[in-house]
């Protein structure tokens, strides 16, 4: 069960970067002394935390964006694991 509410906004914590790697073609966020290899989705998602949406808007511009359905609980889960390693925060 997440307990993010969707009203919430997320957005990258001040120390998070998102970053494309045009060598490798992947995409990156980037922390202080590390770097986190991101798949399609998660960078999506990533990409949408900018603090200018709330959570129920990110999910659905990922479902417009991916023509898909259904997205929410997955979004959700992906933001709390996120902010719980301090990537995201919300308000």
């Amino acid at each position: 069960m997440n307990d993010i509410d969707l009203t919430a906004t997320p957005r990258l914590a001040t120390k998070a970067m998102l970053k494309h790697d045009s060598v490798r073609d992947v995409e990156l966020l980037l922390l202080p002394e590390r770097a986190v290899l991101l798949n399609t989705s998660g960078a999506a998602i990533l990409g949408l935390c900018d603090g200018s949406r709330t959570v129920r808007q990110v999910v659905a511009e990922l479902e417009h964006d991916f023509e898909t359905t259904d997205l929410t609980d997955d979004v959700m889960t992906f933001i709390e694991d996120a902010r719980g390693r301090g990537w995201v925060v919300l308000t």
